[in-house]
């Protein structure tokens, strides 16, 4: 059974068991704008419902020039942890990485070890997708009940920042409606997995997470 390590790099998204209320689109220099960078996850059920899709999306505040060039790093792996169990700690993992001009998916499987350090277990392979070029036509797959996409999307995530620095600077005293999307036109690197529900166990409820790790 081979496997490959990864460490955890820089941006942990979010904290095993907390539920995800903000984006994280601006970070320190040494993240921001690069493949380790996520911006926001999302779990939500899919259009068949008897499925559930992740979401996680990378490197935001791409503008549409910016886009063309960005891309996803062979060294950096995404990877989302689900906890059917209660006690936030993982007990499957869906992994993505980037090979060539492909995404590689991985699981959902039991990983071996858990925290901050994974490792590939090959044998685990679920599917690949062409990753879509800014422009073209959206590429999906389908292998073994589930779907993939990898590629450049718009940013989803909805945000007045500046009616919320109004509100912090005392000149405003709520949100207007409908209010003014900040992060309009900019764009994301997005890696979407859709599961069959019967391939996450039976609990009634899930804690979701994702992190992106480096190579080592």
């Amino acid at each position: 059974m081979k496997k490959t390590k990864m460490m955890l790099g820089l941006s942990l998204l979010a904290v095993s068991g907390l539920i995800l209320v903000a984006a994280d689109h601006v970070d320190a220099p040494s993240v921001t704008g690069n493949a380790a960078d996520i911006t926001d996850m999302y779990t939500f059920q899919g259009q068949e419902t008897s499925n559930l899709v992740f979401a996680v999306n990378t490197q935001g505040l791409l503008s549409p020039n910016a886009t063309a060039a960005a891309s996803f790093n062979e060294n950096v792996m995404i990877e989302i942890n689900i906890d059917n169990t209660g006690d936030n700690v993982e007990d499957l993992v869906i992994q993505a990485i980037k090979k060539g001009d492909k995404m590689y998916f991985f699981g959902p499987y039991a990983p071996s070890t858990t925290g901050t350090s994974s490792s590939i277990k090959t044998s685990a392979a679920s599917g690949s997708v062409a990753i879509s070029k800014y422009g073209a036509t959206p590429v999906t797959s389908t292998e073994n009940g589930m779907k993939f996409f990898a590629g450049p999307r718009d940013d989803p995530f909805f945000f007045d920042l500046g009616q919320f620095q109004a509100i912090l600077g005392g000149t405003a005293s709520g949100f207007n409606n409908p209010g003014t999307d900040t992060f309009a036109g900019s764009n994301v690197l997005s890696v979407v997995v859709e599961v069959p529900k019967s391939m996450l166990g039976t609990a009634a409820s899930l804690n979701v997470w994702a992190e992106t790790k480096k190579k080592q």
